[in-house]
């Protein structure tokens, strides 16, 4: 099923891919043209009371299973990948995968969740240095 809190603001032109398992809480903001895929929450922690539920931008891809808890923002044309979960905010513009999740680079499109880049091919990653190792690479 879809679980939509009649109090949750959604904007225009939001993609609700499949709808199946998707859930946006109570206080959740989601920005015009987004796109969730299925399994997508856009939840609270149960540590918070009041505003408690994810803000998210425009044009933002979250893919499916992807979490994102708490009262944090999802920045303007930002990337979430499948089953990731998001416990901190993630700037504009940002590709962040994982639980937790961690920016591992920037979107390379202007609207992403337009192009759905599922494969996250259109990430700008960033270089490793010597003293590091690739973002890309489990340690």
């Amino acid at each position: 099923g879809l679980d939509l809190h009649p109090g949750a603001k959604i904007g225009a032109g939001v993609m609700l891919d499949h709808g199946t398992g998707i859930v946006v809480g109570e206080t959740a903001v989601v920005g015009d043209g987004c796109t969730l895929l299925h399994g997508v929450t856009l939840g609270a922690t149960g540590k918070e009371r009041g505003d408690r539920h994810p803000k998210i931008g425009r044009n933002v891809l979250l893919g499916a299973g992807a979490m994102v808890l708490g009262n944090v923002t999802v920045g303007d044309g930002a990337k979430i990948g499948c089953g990731s979960v998001v416990l901190r905010p993630i700037p504009s513009g940002a590709t962040a995968v994982g639980a937790p999740a961690k920016i591992i680079g920037r979107a390379r499109e202007p609207n992403p969740a337009e192009e759905v880049d599922l494969a996250l091919r259109h990430v700008k990653t960033k270089r490793p240095t010597a003293a590091s190792s690739s973002p890309l690479r489990a340690p």
